[in-house]
């Protein structure tokens, strides 16, 4: 699901905390009121446009951003994005993937920093090792990953399209890349045979099956809704796996009044907003790379113009059509 927010062209302060009152404490606004209104003027002055990721926080989900989404979401949303400046509040393989899908245009993350351990977790060489030893084997690569791992693969998913992509490409066999989790639970959906890679998201791994028993025996009548990148066995204890989108649209379909998401927490926040009288347990792990992306450092982007996302063009140009490819599929 993707929701570009129509913000009017000066949102006076007190609109914007109408919709952040739930998460926000009125003590704490005049804390983000002048980065955001900082955020408004110079998104004006610069043509820029903030995309966000489904885990940042609420003051920027939904006060400075233009479009937000999960890792699909914002990269078809990217490929149309007219703005000279595109600011990417999430972490540095999305700003990548951005770029990939915009060249001519400026790319910018608040914070170099803003990595991923899933990202971390391959490198281009892995990829090539992984092609001698499986030789006509299909490689699907998460997004989750640098343009330089992106450009030794055929073709690339997320975890809202992976079964998709998956079975678009009919063989029976796949190496899928680096998230062993999703990997295998995307295994037992599709039935193919899939190689998987020893990666991990560092959020997502925390969560257990222990916890979930204890989650239903402390809140009886509890909906508990996992991302797949946790355990098979937790996405089979849960009532729900999907992406960050699906369990989006889960929740505004299905309004469970109480609900636990097995991810990371800034999703609840935000989700939460949109539905305040559903109870929302919090089994809170925060993302540390998400967690470096903040109004300051977003403001101070666009001041400065810095931290811009530059790419290889040889690596590039074979990046880009994995991700096209993807995106045609989808």
């Amino acid at each position: 699901m993707v929701q570009t927010a129509l913000l009017p062209a000066a949102p006076k302060s007190q609109d914007l905390y109408a919709k952040v009152s739930h998460r926000i404490p009125a003590i704490e606004w005049p804390v983000f009121s002048g980065d955001i209104e900082a955020i408004q003027r110079l998104k004006r002055e610069r043509n820029a446009v903030i995309l966000a990721h489904n885990y940042q926080t609420p003051e920027i989900y939904y006060c400075v951003a233009d479009i937000v989404g999960d890792s699909l979401a914002l990269a078809r949303e990217a490929v149309d994005v007219d703005a000279d400046v595109i600011v990417l509040a999430g972490v540095h393989f999305m700003a990548e993937t951005a770029k990939l899908l915009n060249p001519q245009k400026k790319v910018l993350i608040p914070d170099l920093a803003a990595g991923c351990s899933l990202a971390e977790s391959i490198t281009p060489e892995n990829v090539r090792e992984l092609r001698r030893r499986y030789p006509g084997v299909p490689i699907v690569t998460y997004v989750n990953t640098s343009a330089a791992v992106k450009a030794e693969s055929d073709i690339c998913c997320t975890s809202g399209n992976a079964r998709k992509i998956i079975e678009s490409l009919g063989v029976p066999r796949v190496i899928m890349i680096p998230d062993e989790y999703l990997a295998k639970n995307i295994a037992a959906e599709t039935g193919v045979e899939i190689i998987t890679w020893k990666g991990h998201c560092e959020v997502h791994e925390l969560f257990g099956t222990e916890e979930v028993a204890q989650l239903r025996e402390d809140y009886p009548g509890v909906v508990i809704l996992a991302h797949p990148e946790c355990s098979p066995e937790v996405v089979q204890a849960a009532d729900f796996s999907g992406s960050t989108a699906a369990i989006a649209n889960y929740v505004a379909k299905e309004r469970p009044e109480r609900v636990a998401l097995l991810t990371e927490c800034s999703m609840s926040d935000n989700i939460s907003v949109q539905y305040p009288e559903l109870e929302f347990i919090r089994p809170c792990n925060l993302c540390p790379h998400m967690k470096r992306i903040s109004l300051a450092n977003i403001r101070s982007a666009l001041e400065k113009m810095e931290h811009e996302v530059e790419i290889d063009p040889v690596t590039a140009v074979r990046a880009r059509r994995a991700v096209e490819r993807m995106l045609a599929v989808s």
